[in-house]
């Protein structure tokens, strides 16, 4: 069975021969990260394809043609575009080499709280700067290997912020703790609720301390130096200490105690942490 020549976070009315291929890197908390590859020869796409999901698209390599509404757009990788739940659109190639992109969907609350209380995403094509476009490939090359998953969603926010910032960056900033009481106090209450349980994620944290997950982890890095996921991770590096200090010598069951993925990824932030390995940091830290 041929596949179909669908845009990811779209369905086809009539499928026709096509090679698309979308494979999704990252997929929790209301943040869903997909890599598109399109090989599709030169010519015009289907009559109607309709979107899914509220979507932000980034294009990567190529370029090719949306016509949304009877409005026509060449997208290159200097231009991002968004898709609206239920919209028609269609996609046509000037050249036969294909196009890749990156799509990242946020779930409607999750979206609302970062786009001024409206889950709609704006029209027409976003101008991506080289910042923003590096800031989105490292993302996701992150997400490709792997990398601690609450420090991706929290990485994949601030994208959507960037780009969204371009359009219109008072109502991407709107709803930001005004004072600096106010800010202190939302960054202490994040820093209490990670101590009593490190496995929550940005969206829950936010949600508990009334603010959007965009503005918690800007005013929480502004604040402290690190994201709230490197936080995280410090702290589960500290609480990884006290237990190597105590004598523990399983280090899977360390490791899945403390909410590391696996024995390895243990390894690998405490190195990064302190410098030497767990078994080295036990030697140094039992009397």
């Amino acid at each position: 069975m041929r596949p179909s020549r669908l845009r990811a976070g779209t369905v086809a009315e009539a499928p026709e021969a096509s090679a698309l291929v979308s494979r999704t890197v990252l997929d929790r908390d209301g943040v869903t990260l997909a890599d598109v590859a399109c090989r599709h020869r030169a010519g015009c796409g289907q009559t109607s394809e309709h979107a899914i999901g509220h979507m932000l698209v980034l294009v990567r390599r190529g370029c090719f043609v949306r016509r949304v509404d009877g409005v026509e757009t060449l997208l290159d990788p200097t231009l991002a575009y968004c898709m609206q739940p239920g919209q028609e659109q269609r996609y046509d190639h000037p050249h036969d080499d294909g196009d890749d992109c990156t799509s990242l969907v946020l779930e409607p609350r999750l979206l609302a709280s970062l786009w001024g209380g409206d889950p709609r995403l704006p029209s027409g094509p976003l101008s991506i700067s080289p910042r923003v476009d590096l800031q989105h490939r490292l993302l996701l090359a992150a997400a490709r290997r792997g990398d601690d998953p609450h420090e991706l969603v929290e990485r994949a926010i601030e994208l959507a912020a960037c780009t969204l910032e371009h359009v219109d960056a008072r109502r991407v900033a709107s709803g930001r703790p005004a004072t600096a009481r106010t800010r202190r106090a939302l960054v202490d209450g994040a820093r209490e609720a990670l101590i009593v349980d490190p496995s929550r994620s940005l969206p829950e944290l936010a949600a508990a301390l009334g603010a959007s997950p965009h503005h918690l982890s800007r005013v929480f890095r502004a604040a402290t130096g690190a994201t709230v996921a490197r936080h995280r991770m410090r702290l589960r590096a500290r609480s990884a200490l006290e237990r190597l200090a105590g004598g523990e010598a399983d280090l899977a069951r360390l490791a899945a105690e403390l909410g590391f993925a696996d024995q390895s990824h243990l390894c690998r932030v405490m190195r990064s942490e302190t410098g030497q390995t767990p078994l080295s940091l036990r030697r140094l830290l039992v009397s």
